[in-house]
C-alpha cells in the first residue's frame, strides 16, 4: 500500500519503505532509543536491533480516512523515561511526516519492544 498525493500537477505516489525511512530517521534521532526493534519478534529475533536498512521491519503505516497512522517499535536504553522518549518520537515523527510529505500525521503509537543495558547511551 503507497501513500497517494494529489496535487494540481499530479499524483505523487510514495512507497511504503520511504515513509518507513522518514520514521526510522526520526527515532534514531531521538536520545534514548537503542535502535529499531522488529514487529515480528519471535520471527526475527527478541534482542534484534534493526539496521537503517531494515526500518520498514520495525514499522507499520495505516491508511485512516485522509490521516496516516503509524506503529513504532523501538528498544529504549536503560535507566531512560520512557513515556519521554514516546512522547518525543511520536512529535518528532509528525512533524517530519508533516513536513517532508505534506500528508498529515494521524495516530503514532510507540511499542516499546525492550530495554538495553549500554555504558554509552547517544
Amino acid at each position: 500500500m503507497a501513500i497517494t498525493i494529489n496535487t494540481k500537477h499530479g499524483q505523487i505516489d510514495i512507497s511504503n519503505s520511504t515513509v518507513s525511512s522518514i520514521v526510522g530517521g526520526a527515532a534514531s534521532d531521538i536520545y534514548g532509543i537503542v535502535g529499531m526493534a522488529s514487529k515480528n519478534q519471535l520471527r526475527d529475533g527478541m534482542n534484534t536491533i534493526l539496521n537503517r536498512e531494515d526500518f520498514s521491519r520495525g514499522v507499520v503505516i495505516h491508511q485512516e480516512d485522509d490521516k496516516l497512522a503509524v506503529d513504532v517499535y523501538i528498544i529504549v536504553g536503560y535507566g531512560i523515561k520512557i513515556s519521554e522518549v514516546a512522547k518525543n518520537l511520536k512529535e518528532k515523527v509528525k512533524y517530519n511526516l508533516e513536513t517532508m510529505l505534506g500528508t498529515p500525521a494521524g495516530t503514532v503509537n510507540v511499542y516499546v519492544q525492550g530495554i538495553k543495558v549500554l555504558d554509552d547511551i547517544k
